[in-house]
């Protein structure tokens, strides 16, 4: 995607901005004076910002985004014109009346549109996105229009050259420890696009509840569920997300964690579980999905073969963590099927046998399946473990597994303090591997797990926290200076405030324009 800005008669390549709200000297939100390098506000830095002094106006009335001569996407490009309207919104949503008449500059220098041209061939206009997408300019140039002591919109003359560093960057969220309301999510996606992250982690279901209402198995989620009418996503619901995800650039990869993490599954399908046995006799309970029935993956083969085309994504996450032996190793038909098969008192190796008949798609999964030497294919594996990470991350893309990287980036621990910090000092690369085994690491995520998590606290819990990963996953290796860091972040922060994102402060201080509540 290339972009043009029209200036009258003046054509330029790329604008940037300061935050000037008086003449003379500039002040951050604390009270702090900016130097000139504090300018640039841009969240995460692109990979080179080369700005100027040379200043120009946009008016809302004027002003307005195009399609440029020989793009590959015009009027019909859904994707494109709704993401005018939205930075339109962004950029402009404060200025009601054309408040910038009364300071007009003298000479008339004005940006009159941003023109846009895709110019790859294939402008996936009506797609999902994918891996290999390329990454949209837009936030980038909203970001780059400041707003001055009169209210008036302006962007400095400046050179941007930006593309991510890693092509993986998501964000996950917990809906089954905590429902999370539709109108939660989609805000959610709304601060990731503004942060660039391109992947929403769906972690649907889980021992505690199972939301999702499926189309072949109802029953998941008339019985699984916190409540069948008010705490699920119906068919419509998730089509919803898709396609709000689809119009910011954002792919959704749902995770439905099995053999573990299962629980909730046993209420709506019957024999799904495995019985759990003291001594000779059942006891009552349950554990992971049971292996040895064919009723098992005649299920799983339904069910994952409806996943596959309610979730359009190439990718889906079948979890795989924290699965519990105890259970298969006391029930005596697992344990004559293990006879059987050879197994002997391997369980990894059973564990493996249920992975591997799981799905036909590409799928993800956490670190513990390949620990215990499950054989998988076409796999991303999610480093989530913290103990003997470089060791992890060396071993598995030492075995040629393509890999994203979580474990520094859950935030559902929190601590007093900016724990930002901890986040934005992480580097992906710094295990013990060669170039290529480095190349696997596609990316990283942050995690918000949702025990103490629900509607009422997750947004400003993970904004700007998540704000940290997105920059160490997009910006250059280099990007480490802290001080700089936080001057842009507190900005950025106040952005997000902005836009209606209630985002909690980094520090004291404040924002020009305060979240409103909702």
């Amino acid at each position: 995607m290339g972009a043009l800005l029209k200036f009258g008669a003046l054509l330029l390549a790329a604008v940037a901005a300061c935050v000037a709200w008086e003449d003379g000297d500039v002040w951050d939100y604390d009270g702090h004076k900016l130097k000139d390098s504090d300018f640039l506000a841009l969240w995460p830095l692109p990979q080179k910002v080369q700005s100027s002094a040379v200043s120009f106006q946009l008016s809302a009335s004027r002003f307005q985004f195009t399609h440029a001569e020989g793009s590959s996407a015009g009027s019909d490009c859904s994707i494109l014109q709704n993401a005018f309207r939205r930075y339109f919104d962004y950029i402009f949503g404060f200025t009601k009346k054309d408040r910038d008449q009364r300071r007009r500059n003298a000479a008339g220098s004005e940006v009159l549109e941003l023109q846009v041209a895709i110019t790859s061939p294939d402008a996936e206009c009506d797609g999902f996105p994918s891996l290999t997408s390329d990454e949209s300019c837009l936030e980038t140039f909203s970001q780059l229009v400041y707003e001055d002591a009169y209210g008036a919109r302006n962007i400095n003359k400046t050179g941007v050259s930006d593309f991510p560093r890693f092509a993986h960057r998501g964000v996950l969220l917990d809906s089954s420890r905590h429902y999370l309301p539709l109108k939660v999510i989609l805000a959610n996606l709304e601060a990731m696009a503004m942060n660039k992250y391109n992947v929403f982690h769906w972690h649907i279901s889980d021992d505690q509840s199972f939301p999702y209402v499926s189309r072949m198995f109802p029953d998941l989620s008339q019985k699984g569920s916190y409540h069948p009418y008010t705490h699920v996503y119906t068919p419509a619901d998730v089509k919803m997300v898709i396609e709000f995800a689809r119009m910011r650039g954002i792919r959704v990869i749902a995770e439905f964690d099995t053999p573990g993490h299962t629980q909730s599954w046993g209420f709506g399908q019957k024999d799904l579980l495995t019985p759990c046995y003291t001594g000779s006799s059942p006891s009552g309970t349950y554990g992971p999905v049971n292996p040895i029935l064919n009723t098992t993956y005649d299920f799983m083969a339904g069910f994952f073969k409806e996943i596959s085309t309610v979730f359009p994504d190439a990718y889906v996450h079948l979890g795989g963590d924290e699965v519990d032996f105890s259970c298969w190793k006391s029930n005596p038909d697992i344990q004559k099927f293990m006879d059987q098969q050879g197994f002997g008192k391997d369980y990894s190796k059973l564990e493996s046998f249920y992975i591997q008949s799981s799905t036909d798609k590409g799928y993800m999964v956490w670190q513990e399946v390949f620990d215990n030497g499950v054989k998988v294919g076409w796999t991303v594996v999610e480093v989530w473990k913290s103990s003997e990470l470089e060791e992890e991350l060396y071993n598995v893309t030492g075995a040629g597994y393509t890999t994203i990287l979580s474990a520094p980036w859950y935030l559902d621990y929190i601590s007093y303090g900016q724990d930002w910090q901890n986040y934005y000092k992480v580097e992906p690369l710094t295990f013990k591997g060669t170039d290529a085994q480095k190349k696997l690491v596609i990316g990283g995520e942050a995690c918000l797990w949702g025990e103490y998590v629900d509607a009422s606290n997750l947004t400003p819990r993970l904004w700007p926290r998540a704000s940290a990963v997105a920059e160490r996953l997009w910006s250059d290796q280099g990007v480490r200076d802290i001080s700089d860091a936080y001057v842009r972040l507190v900005q950025h922060r106040c952005r997000m405030v902005e836009r209606g994102i209630p985002a909690e402060p980094l520090f004291t201080g404040y924002c020009r324009h305060e979240y409103s509540g909702v």
